[in-house]
């Protein structure tokens, strides 16, 4: 029964990483884009927590943590970008 929960929760999150991925893509402004992207990172560390959850294994979940303060530092970086674009 949990397998079937797993399998559903990849899928249903591998949706939403295409679905975000569109507008990543054809995202109208540059906040689009960048918003996009943060929200992808999150449904990556979220698909790494399910499979580490799965697979009984505590080490998926460094790496997500890793990747999620790499995130964090990335938003903030183009958050100062563009703020730095904004007053020009």
């Amino acid at each position: 029964m949990i397998e079937v929960l797993y399998g559903i929760t990849f899928l249903l999150l591998t949706l939403s990483v295409v679905i975000t991925s569109i507008r990543l893509f054809i995202g109208p402004s540059l906040v689009d884009r960048v918003v996009a992207m943060d929200l992808i990172t999150t449904q990556v560390i979220a698909l790494i927590a399910v499979y580490s959850t799965m697979s009984k294994t505590q080490l998926f979940m460094d790496v997500a943590m890793v990747l999620a303060l790499i995130a964090f530092i990335g938003t903030i970086g183009f958050a100062h970008y563009l703020e730095i674009r904004s007053k020009q």
